[in-house]
This record gives structure tokens, C-alpha cells and sequence, in this order.
């Protein structure tokens, strides 16, 4: 056994002891361009790495020997040579454009490029990546220009979202692989049915303003272009671990087969999150999946995606009034036990993609969504008449009021196709894209009681309320690029959409809303785009978007004078952008001019409850400016600023009045008054830095204007400016069993700042204490964020 030890330790010497080498080079395309992110693998050691920013890379610590050296990245074809180390030359890689078709196209017809004159920012997997330890993609993109991201449990795990200039997530378009995402009937995006969705990201296009055409609800702020992984060469596994305060854990497994025989590619995810919310009780459960499997050809692409996400929510949606912000920022006025959200929701995606001669490029989507769910609330001392019941008489007595628990349920498929056919001239010149999607929802909403203090004349799966609806959305769109002359681009872009929802059914109110709307709209947009040379861009647009009002509009319409009209926007935009050796920056401006806007203005419907209505004119004007430098090889600073002016020239306000003789409404009439929950001031700093290889630290900062909670400009009734840090460790090896090994830190709110970027508010007029008279109550909710906390993870990649 001695003897045994001595080898063994004479063995592990030897290992230990045996030369060790380094390399190193620089990745570019055929063009010249760095390759940023480019995977860089020893085959058949688990050792590799990615270029930097300027393209270049490093392995340390390789055993001397031969190898095969692998270079890939999307769109290029791969790039294999053999090496031998020691080897003390930098290695110059160039990279040919691939001739196999890629996924990239599947994204293409409405991405903005280089050459369109719109504004927008492109987020890929490693800047996602860096960040994600399973909060929701609203959280991830909160240091992109004029973003402000927000989440009811105050942790960002649960339900999130964002506004983006200002317009909330119901203005903002999303799509996935081309595919609509937005609810067709509210237009919100809700994040929490898709936990950890941006595991499964290959990156996101944000374009704000009008933008390009797309699929889906109209845009009215910006837009989300997102575009699951892409097909991986080598076959991979991936285990993420995290935790962090609030008993947040996640855990993600990941694995892909590489492609198979040149041709064949599946991928596959899991996870599951589970956070107890910042406030209390706001807990959240969530699970998802992600399976994808395709088939590579030299001319087509074939892929099947379905994911789908689990989650069941603790409600934090009430806030926190005012009064309690002090002494108690995390009071949640729900107690019941099972007072949550419960939803499931299923995506399929049928892709493909092909081309056809060296002219033309096809891409079609067949699509189907299936999600069902219900919210379980207990309302204490409910009026029976709210749910078309009798009063319970016993011995005697009527009872009219009582405590119970109700479910309110959706039931709903989504499905349709979208395509696009694009031609590119042979000299490069012309670059069209004929494009379109017809798409049907087809939505039950129900409510039911499942438990009533008192015995009524009710089933437990009796339905106090049920409608239908059902919604067909037709759109078609052509737009061009062309090169006029040396580096001046025109772009066109026209976009018919069709409209068709209809209803059927009683309301949760007890109100018939049997009815069709129908709604056509044209949306031109045009501009230019001047490129001196391949570093420098200016461009200019104008663009129009039409937008139809969302479900509640049209349930509570039928009670008002006049139903709701459509809003128009036009849009310009005009900017400026310079990438250079180590730095790049841009600056724009933009303009926003709204009809009929639809706002919350206080007014009630005859069953009480408040409505939206349109506003004759409104404006979005300001500037955004965004920049990026790499001070040295360690060093790198970022960052962005909006500076807007966001108004409606007149605003009504409806205040209830409770101090007359008869309740009636007051109307109170604002001028030239502030946009709700629009910051004149938006603004992100970030610091990276790397003080040894595989080491980054990071300064991310957030400064967020003040900010109005409706539209009567009254200080009384508003979001207090904030300004926070975070910090984030990120350290990364590659030893021999695993191709990588990283570990994250992140501490969110280093300086504990108490700030709430959401709430709402609420006024009305009593009777003045000891006076004659009356005075103004004014109700103020928010949804406090957690403050300093922290999330740690691992990564291990096979």
C-alpha cells in the first residue's frame, strides 16, 4: 500500500510538472470585422474560450501536443486548423460567411439592420448571460436606453415588467422568432408565464420609437424582437445553480447534441425558480421547459420549438399606500393562504426557412399557444347580487352579504401563421422583403365560487359569469431597402392590418357585451440612411402606427356616450451612430405625436368602474444618447441617458364626489400636463472592469427621473426620483473535466435605497371634517423594491 501511495504521488507530480502552454490570437471576418463572442475550442480537451471585443482570445494552460483548433460563430462557416504547441505566434483567424443557410433569417424580416433608419439596440446571449440567475427578462434589460423595469414582489421574480419611454408593456410589441407574443385581447406581456425564458435566448433586438413592421399588436413605444438559441456545432450540457436573498433558488439544466451528421440539431431545457417575494407573502413557484430540434440543410432549415412555463403567484398586486412606506414597505393586505395566480401556457413554433437560387430567401411559421389558468381571491363580506345570487335566508334572516372565495378563469388558444419572402438584388443594391401573418385568438372567460360562508343556491363549478371571444388579426406588409448611390440607403416600409373581435357573453360585472368591432389601418413608414463609410451611420425616418383599444375598453364601452376610437401615432426619428476601435457611441432624437390616446381619466361606467378615454393630442419628444469604451484591455465604461419632454395638451379629470347630496363626478380640467409614468430622465452607467483573466467586476448604475402617477402633473401624486447601484463579480476557469466554470455574484441595491418605480393613485371628494364644505382625499399605492440583496450562481458547461 506504501508503495502504491509513492506512485501515485509520483504520478500526480509528473502531471503537475509537465509543460504547460498558452495561445492566443485574433478572430475577423473576411471583411476585416472583429468576430466578438467567437467560440474557440480545443477539440477533445474541454478547453476553449470567446473573443473579446476586440476579437481576440486566449487559452492558458494547455498541455504541449497537437490539436485541432475549432472556431465557430453564427452566420460563418466553421474554421478548423491543427496546432501545435509550444507555439509562441498570435494566431490570425479570418472567417468566410457561411454558405449554409443560417437562423438568423427566421428573425430578418423584422429586424432592423445597419442600413434602417430607425433606433434601436441589440442585446446578444453574453450580455444576457452575465446577468441572469433567473430574474425576469424586464430585469435583464434594465440598463438599455430608456428603459425602467419594475416587479410587484420587489425582487424581480414574479410578475415584472417594463416601460420603455414611457409606454408601458401593453404599447410595447413583442415577438418571438417573428411570432406575437403579446396577449391579443389586453396586449400585455405577462413574463412570469415563461420562468427563465431567457436561458433559452440567443439574443433580443429592442427598437424603440414605431420601428419596422412586425406581427402582432401595433407598436407604440418599442418593440422586442427575440430569438431563441440558434443551433450549437458541438455537443454540450449545462448545469446553473442559484440563490439569493428571500429564499430565492434557481435551478436550470441544459443539454444539446451538437449537430448530428451535419445536418440534425435538438436542444433541451428545465427549470424551476422559487422566490418568497421581497413583500410579504409574495411568493413565487415557477417551472418551465424549453425542447427544440431541427434539421440543417445547405438550402433549408426545419425547426420545431415548444416551451412552456408553470407558475403559480402569491398576489402582490394591491401595493403599499403611502401611509405605510415607512413603517412597513413590505405590508401585503392579503392574508388567505391561497389567495394566488395559477397559469400554465404552451408555445409551439413550426419554423422554416429556405433559399431559393442566390436571389431569394423564404421564412414561414406555423404557431399554436394554449394557456389556461385562473386567480383564486377571498372577499370578505361580498354582496351575494355581484354574482347574480338570491339572499341566503336563515331562520328568518336575509342575508345579503357574506365572505367567499371565487375563481376567475382563462381559457384560451392562439394560433395563425406568419411569413416572409425576401429578395436581395445581384449587385447587392435592392433589398426586399414581402412579409405578413394571420392569427386567431379564441379566448373563455369565466369566473366561478368555490366556497361561500353560508350555503347558497350554487354548485361549486357554477358559472356567475361567462364570455367568449374571439379575435382575428390579418396583416401584410412590403418594404425595401435601396442603395441610391455610394452609402446613401432609402427605405420604405407599407403595412395593411385587419382587425376582427367579436364577443359573446355575460361580463364579471353581470353585464351583456355581445358585440364585433372591426378596424383596418395603414401604417407607412419612410426614411434614409447615410453610411460614409462602414464606422459612421446617419439616418432619418417617419413612421405611423394605428393601434386598436384592448378588451376592457371594449367590455366597458357599451355604457359610454361613445365607444372608443383607435389611436394614431406618428413617429420621427433622427440619429447619429459611430463604431470605432474600442469605442463606439450614438445619439438620436425622436418625436411622438399621439391621437386619441387612450389614458385613465377617473371616469366611471354605470356599474362603477373606471374606464379609459381618448385625449385629442399628446406628444414623446427627446433625445437619447449612447456610448461605450474600452479604457484599456481591463478597463471598459458604458452607459446611456434619455432626456424627454412627455405631454397632453388638455386632460379631464373625473374626481367622485362623495360630499354631495347625490354622488355625481366633477370634472377638472389640466393643460400641458406630464405623460403618466414618464421620467423626463432615464439614465445607466456602467463600469467593467478585469483586473486578471476570467476576472470582471461591474458597476451598474440606474438613475430614474421622478415620476407621475396620472396625468394631472400633481406633486401630490408621484414616484420620488432614485438612483441605484448594483454590483456584480463574475470569475470563470476552465479546468480539464469541464469545458467551463463560472461563478456570479450579484449584489442588487448596494447602497440601500428606498425607491418605487410603479403605483397607482386614486381621488375623490368627502365632506370636510367640523366644516361646511368638502376636501380632496387623495389615495396613493406602490410597489416598494427589496433593498440591498443579493443573488450568487454557478455555472458548469460539459
Amino acid at each position: 500500500m506504501k508503495n502504491l501511495f509513492c506512485i501515485l504521488a509520483f504520478w500526480l507530480v509528473a502531471m503537475t510538472s509537465e509543460a504547460q502552454s498558452s495561445l492566443r490570437g485574433v478572430v475577423q471576418s473576411n471583411t476585416g470585422e472583429e468576430l466578438v463572442g467567437a467560440n474557440v475550442i480545443l477539440s477533445g480537451t474541454g478547453r476553449g474560450s470567446t473573443t473579446d471585443l476586440s476579437g481576440k482570445f486566449q487559452i492558458r494552460n494547455i498541455p504541449d501536443g497537437t490539436y485541432i483548433l475549432r472556431v465557430t460563430y453564427l452566420g460563418y462557416e466553421p474554421f478548423t486548423r491543427e496546432i501545435t504547441l509550444p507555439n509562441s505566434e498570435e494566431l490570425d483567424i479570418t472567417m468566410n460567411s457561411s454558405s449554409l443557410l443560417t437562423e438568423e433569417f427566421i428573425v430578418y424580416a423584422t429586424r432592423a439592420t445597419d442600413k434602417t433608419p430607425t433606433t434601436f439596440t441589440n442585446v446578444d446571449k453574453s450580455d444576457i448571460a452575465k446577468l441572469n440567475l433567473g430574474q425576469d427578462i424586464p430585469i435583464l434589460l434594465n440598463f438599455t436606453p430608456s428603459v425602467v423595469s419594475f416587479s410587484d414582489a420587489g425582487a424581480g421574480v414574479g410578475y415584472t415588467g417594463l416601460r420603455i419611454r414611457g409606454s408601458d408593456q401593453t404599447r410595447i410589441n413583442v415577438t418571438v422568432n417573428g411570432i406575437p407574443l403579446n396577449d391579443a385581447e389586453s396586449h400585455g406581456v405577462f413574463w412570469v408565464n415563461m420562468p427563465d425564458f431567457a436561458s433559452s435566448v440567443d439574443n433580443i433586438q429592442i427598437q424603440r420609437g414605431v420601428g419596422t413592421s412586425t406581427n402582432g399588436a401595433a407598436t407604440f413605444g418599442a418593440s422586442l424582437n427575440i430569438q431563441t438559441d440558434t443551433r450549437q456545432e458541438e455537443a454540450y450540457g449545462e448545469v446553473d445553480n442559484s440563490f439569493g436573498s428571500f429564499n430565492t433558488r434557481r435551478h436550470m439544466v441544459k443539454v444539446g447534441s451538437g449537430l448530428i451528421n451535419e445536418r440534425w440539431a435538438f436542444d433541451a431545457r428545465l427549470s424551476q425558480i422559487s422566490s418568497d417575494g421581497y413583500i410579504d407573502r409574495a411568493s413565487s413557484d415557477l417551472r418551465s421547459y424549453f425542447l427544440s430540434g431541427g434539421y440543417y440543410g445547405e438550402n433549408h432549415v426545419v425547426k420545431l420549438n415548444i416551451f412552456s412555463g408553470a407558475e403559480v403567484t402569491y398576489q402582490a398586486w394591491e401595493g403599499v399606500p403611502e401611509a405605510l412606506l415607512e413603517t412597513n414597505r413590505t405590508f401585503n393586505p392579503y392574508t388567505y393562504d391561497n389567495q394566488v395566480d395559477n397559469y400554465r401556457q404552451t408555445h409551439n413554433q413550426l419554423i422554416y426557412t429556405g433559399q431559393f437560387g442566390g436571389n431569394w430567401k423564404a421564412n414561414a411559421a406555423l404557431h399554436y399557444t394554449y394557456g389556461r389558468g385562473f386567480f383564486e381571491q377571498f372577499r370578505s363580506n361580498d354582496r351575494l347580487r355581484n354574482y347574480a345570487l338570491q339572499p341566503v335566508v336563515i331562520g328568518g334572516e336575509s342575508i345579503e352579504r357574506m365572505d367567499l372565495i371565487r375563481r376567475r378563469w382563462l381559457d384560451n388558444d392562439f394560433y395563425g401563421a406568419v411569413f416572409s419572402l425576401n429578395y436581395l438584388s445581384d449587385n447587392g443594391r435592392l433589398d426586399a422583403i414581402v412579409g405578413g401573418g394571420a392569427n386567431r385568438y379564441d379566448g373563455d372567460h369565466f369566473g366561478e365560487l368555490i366556497w361561500m360562508q353560508f350555503a347558497g343556491d350554487v354548485n361549486i363549478r357554477d358559472r356567475y359569469y361567462d364570455n367568449r371571444a374571439i379575435k382575428d388579426d390579418f396583416n401584410i406588409y412590403t418594404k425595401a431597402t435601396y442603395e441610391a448611390s455610394e452609402g446613401l440607403y432609402l427605405f420604405g416600409d407599407l403595412q395593411y392590418r385587419r382587425i376582427d373581435y367579436s364577443f359573446d357573453g355575460i361580463n364579471n360585472d353581470l353585464r351583456d357585451i355581445s358585440g364585433e368591432v372591426n378596424y383596418n389601418f395603414f401604417n407607412p413608414k419612410f426614411g434614409f440612411s447615410f453610411q460614409p463609410d462602414p464606422s459612421k451611420s446617419w439616418y432619418a425616418s417617419y413612421a405611423v402606427a394605428n393601434r386598436e383599444p384592448v378588451r376592457r375598453d371594449f367590455t366597458d364601452s357599451p355604457i359610454v356616450d361613445r365607444a372608443p376610437q383607435s389611436e394614431n401615432l406618428q413617429n420621427i426619428e433622427a440619429g447619429y451612430k459611430r463604431q470605432g476601435s474600442g469605442f463606439s457611441y450614438s445619439a438620436n432624437i425622436y418625436y411622438m405625436k399621439y391621437r386619441d390616446q387612450l389614458v385613465l381619466t377617473g371616469q366611471l361606467n354605470d356599474v362603477g368602474a373606471y374606464i379609459r378615454d381618448n385625449v385629442d393630442n399628446s406628444y414623446r419628444a427627446g433625445i437619447e444618447l449612447d456610448a461605450a469604451y474600452q479604457v484599456s484591455s481591463k478597463f471598459t465604461v458604458g452607459g446611456n441617458v434619455a432626456l424627454s419632454r412627455n405631454k397632453i395638451e388638455e386632460f379631464r379629470e373625473f374626481v367622485d364626489d362623495y360630499a354631495a347630496a347625490e354622488f355625481r363626478q366633477e370634472v377638472i380640467v389640466h393643460n400641458n400636463t406630464d405623460i403618466a409614468f414618464s421620467p423626463n430622465v432615464v439614465a445607466a452607467a456602467i463600469f467593467d472592469f478585469r483586473p486578471i483573466k476570467n476576472f470582471e467586476i461591474s458597476l451598474l448604475n440606474k438613475y430614474v427621473g421622478s415620476q407621475f402617477l396620472d396625468n394631472t402633473q400633481n406633486e401630490n401624486r408621484m414616484l420620488d426620483a432614485f438612483w441605484t447601484s448594483d454590483l456584480r463579480f463574475n470569475y470563470a476557469m476552465r479546468p480539464r473535466f469541464v469545458k467551463n466554470l463560472e461563478f456570479t455574484l450579484l449584489i442588487n441595491n448596494i447602497f440601500n435605497q428606498l425607491y418605487e418605480p410603479n403605483g397607482y393613485t386614486f381621488s375623490y371628494f368627502l365632506p370636510a371634517e367640523g366644516a361646511t364644505g368638502r376636501e380632496l382625499v387623495t389615495e396613493n399605492f406602490y410597489y416598494p423594491q427589496a433593498g440591498t440583496n443579493f443573488l450568487a450562481g454557478m455555472k458548469i458547461l460539459f
